[in-house]
């Protein structure tokens, strides 16, 4: 058994869409229209095979007070695993990406965490010794 795919709730999956392939490199694999929504999914673009993001409408109603509970408290929605994360926080921070948590040690990796632009804090990793 494998993950096939993952979720982050977001409040306009266009938008979420642009963030996530065109700020954070990621690449569409998945654009269905489902009703008034879409399965929207991105891959990394270094595995495109790999495990798929799903850019899920946020319309529930129990979504948005649980994303805002979750930012409140500084809890990412998810986290991805980058190689250098200095360069990825310089890179991103470039494209003006706002960060909530500047790169950090934190036991095995080290970590920063950034505003989706889509109602997420979003974790990204490096792991030390790797």
């Amino acid at each position: 058994m494998r993950i096939y795919v993952t979720s982050v709730f977001v409040d306009d999956q266009q938008k979420a869409l642009d963030f996530y392939t065109n700020t954070l490199g990621f690449t569409l694999k998945h654009d269905v229209p489902a009703g008034e929504a879409r399965w929207l999914t991105v891959v990394s673009s270094e595995d495109p095979n790999g495990t798929e993001l799903l850019l899920e409408p946020g319309g529930h109603p129990a979504v948005k007070p649980y994303k805002d509970a979750l930012a409140a408290d500084g809890i990412p929605a998810t986290s991805f695993q980058v190689d250098d994360l200095d360069a990825e926080h310089k890179r991103l921070s470039g494209l003006g990406v706002r960060f909530t948590l500047d790169p950090v040690d934190a036991g095995p990796v080290r970590m920063a965490v950034f505003d989706d632009t889509c109602g997420n804090l979003i974790q990204i990793i490096e792991m030390k010794g790797e």
